[in-house]
């Protein structure tokens, strides 16, 4: 039997890290390589309606087991990792019966996730983390909620007694380039509302996520020989880092807000003495908040401009998600049989915030209300990223418990 541990450890080992500069959908190729392991794994599995289609987007169907007709949900999990760390040669290390230490990783041992950064592993002790060896991230960031879902589909498969109405299954691809619903056919999938499985720890239901958009800050100097650069050579890298020196350093960052303030976050510069650029990331749970973040770039960009004349400096701003609250009210019900699965899991619900995004977000806006689940992960987007085994298949339990609450309900 295939164990939610054995399916997260085979499709981390797979490389499917994004890319946001590529032209292509999936931006990378090798997305496609674990959506055609799935869309192999649902077939043997016994799902019906099993698809991959030409984005690497697969679906299957759980089939009903109850006599009325009941509203169709689905469980929605992302196949891509994240382009800010490598997630090539992953090599997961699993830590049987921790014991409440600091987890150095073995392959870069100043690399250590330590347990006053990380509380929640002092509530898991005695139960299995997995963790990166220090030179990649792990991945549980969406495979976790792929395990999760597999492993949840496989029970209900196995335990025909359980009522419950139609699941879909759905895995996507660009997920953390923002663009893993672009693909996805909201009227084939015919679905009441979904779920995604893609938060942290246990016991967590997302209402809310941030709104964002990403901002694309290029200056363009003027390049010549350095030697014969007086009066003439205009250097973008140095305007550039002055445009980034201006933006604030105690308040609107990451590293400087918490709850529900939004934030401007440089995340990724290149370039040279002729042509530089930086991409910004726009947060707030409040959307007209953006504007005023662009505005605030503008403004920096406007003075700079004054001092050099001679330099170009473009900001293009590209939405990305928007803040699933407004459109959960669509279904009123997914959010309270979300907290009583939770609940009738043996688990005490967390109604939170979610300072990031997920495929939930943009599907709300489409019109499929789309909460996010708890899937176990810790750290994402890092080398120090770990995953709570214990956490992952309290997870499942209460996708099953979920499934068969939505079985009650008739059409």
């Amino acid at each position: 039997m295939t164990t939610t541990l054995e399916r997260l450890l085979r499709y981390v080992k797979i490389d499917t890290q994004a890319d946001e500069n590529s032209s292509t959908y999936p931006s990378t190729l090798k997305q496609l390589e674990l959506s055609r392991l799935l869309e192999q794994e649902c077939r043997d599995m016994g799902l019906e309606n099993v698809e991959c289609n030409q984005y690497g987007i697969v679906t299957a169907i759980v089939p009903s087991t109850v006599d009325h007709p009941s509203p169709k949900i689905a469980w929605v999990a992302h196949v891509d990792t994240s382009p800010e760390f490598s997630s090539e040669n992953v090599n997961p290390i699993v830590h049987e019966d921790y014991q409440g230490e600091d987890i150095v990783l073995p392959n870069v041992p100043e690399r250590i996730i330590k347990v006053e950064e990380n509380p929640d592993l002092k509530k898991l002790i005695g139960t299995t983390i997995i963790t990166t060896d220090g030179t990649t991230l792990l991945g549980g960031d969406d495979k976790a909620g792929i395990a999760i879902i597999m492993s949840a589909a496989k029970y209900l498969l196995d335990h025909p007694e359980i009522s419950h109405g139609p699941i879909c299954l759905c895995f996507t691809c660009d997920e953390e380039i923002g663009h893993g619903t672009d693909y996805i056919d909201i009227e084939k999938m015919d679905c009441q509302c979904a779920y995604t499985l893609d938060g942290g720890g246990a016991a967590e239901i997302d209402s809310e996520t941030f709104s964002a958009d990403v901002a694309i800050v290029t200056v363009k100097g003027v390049n010549t020989h350095p030697s014969i650069g007086y009066g003439d050579l205009v250097n973008a890298i140095k305007l550039l880092s002055h445009f980034i020196d201006q933006l604030p350093h105690d308040s609107l960052s990451p590293e400087t807000t918490k709850g529900r303030d939004g934030f401007v976050h440089p995340y990724h510069i290149e370039g040279s003495v002729a042509e530089a650029s930086v991409r910004i990331i726009l947060r707030d749970f409040e959307t007209e908040k953006l504007k005023r973040q662009a505005d605030l770039l503008e403004s920096i960009a406007e003075k700079i401009r004054k001092e050099n004349p001679r330099a170009e400096i473009s900001i293009e701003i590209q939405e990305q998600y928007r803040n699933l609250r407004e459109g959960l009210k669509k279904e009123p019900r997914a959010l309270p049989k979300a907290i009583e699965a939770t609940k009738n899991a043996g688990l005490e619900p967390i109604q939170s915030i979610i300072r990031g995004g997920t495929d939930g977000s943009i599907l709300t806006e489409k019109g499929l209300p789309t909460p996010n689940l708890s899937s176990g992960q810790h750290n994402p987007h890092s080398p120090l990223e770990w995953a709570s085994l214990s956490q992952m298949e309290s997870a499942v339990d209460v996708l099953v418990e979920l499934a068969k609450l939505w079985g009650i309900e008739k059409n």
